[in-house]
């Protein structure tokens, strides 16, 4: 059963992702507490967990001690999440409980964003939709949180405001109502992300070429080509070069994420084209 004691105030609840244990490290060293949960996550997980001092619960008991759930997990895992977040406080929503909001952080479209809002409609639980733009935080950088949430829940949306106490880089944006915020996100991420699955996949070799897409012979990249590439581009574009060549050992391990990226914008793109969504998306970077 949950335990509604008191909590902490501004006790956050945050995955222990790459994104997610670098924000609680920030909030942890700002004074905030962290709660997470790390049933079922890698060891890697548990090290980045312990790492930036988050404290580990069972699922129940940090759900009771909590202010706000942050949800920064894969895209394709979004909604999931937070249903298991309204399963298991189920009858509680409306108790005594200090859970003031459900803040989703994550690449979603805005039509999965209003699915994930309405989990929590009618509940005492109020919902922020919240774009992270940037990378990780790391020594004299922080991405921001481009917030939002109905005119209902402005004085929620104010509170989550208040964490920038704790160097949490809060930007809300209040004229239209929650989705916009996933909107920018989803704007960023094709511009960004989508620009940096183009560079990786002209950079693979013959031999990375997926077998199930046949391509011409003469347009099959080779190591040469990719060499010769490069040169091209650090002349080309002296100031792309240097933002993008980071982003490639960042980007390879994240890959699998960007089927359902690519998904949430083609819905995004094409709301009607049913067709569109149905194509097979791999991760073969």
């Amino acid at each position: 059963m949950i335990d509604p004691d008191p909590a902490p105030t501004n006790a956050i609840v945050i995955s222990a992702g790459a994104m997610g244990s670098a924000i609680a490290k920030r909030l942890v060293q700002s004074g905030c507490t962290v709660y997470t949960n790390l049933d079922n996550r890698s060891p890697a997980a548990h090290q980045r967990a312990l790492d930036a001092g988050m404290i580990n619960l069972p699922f129940e008991t940090l759900l009771s001690k909590s202010n706000f759930i942050l949800s920064i997990v894969p895209p394709g895992e979004a909604f999931a999440f937070a249903q298991k977040i309204r399963n298991t406080l189920g009858a509680h929503f409306n108790s005594a409980l200090p859970l003031r909001a459900f803040v989703d952080c994550n690449a979603v479209n805005p039509e999965t964003v209003k699915r994930i809002g309405g989990l929590f409609s009618g509940t005492s639980v109020g919902f922020i939709d919240a774009g992270i733009v940037g990378t990780p935080p790391r020594e004299g950088w922080d991405p921001t949180f481009y917030a939002c949430s109905e005119p209902g829940a402005r004085d929620v949306l104010e509170e989550f405001a208040a964490l920038s106490q704790y160097e949490l880089e809060v930007s809300l944006l209040k004229s239209e109502g929650a989705a916009i915020a996933s909107s920018l996100k989803l704007c960023e991420s094709m511009m960004k992300k989508d620009s940096v699955g183009l560079f990786m996949t002209m950079m693979q070799s013959e031999s990375c070429s997926p077998p199930q897409i046949p391509t011409p012979a003469a347009h099959r990249p080779s190591p040469a080509t990719a060499s010769a590439l490069m040169k091209d581009l650090s002349i080309s574009q002296p100031a792309l070069m240097p933002r993008l060549i980071p982003t490639i050992s960042e980007g390879i391990p994240k890959a699998y994420r960007s089927v359902a990226n690519q998904n949430k914008e083609a819905t995004q793109r094409h709301p009607h084209d049913n067709d569109i969504c149905d194509a097979p998306i791999s991760a073969t970077m």
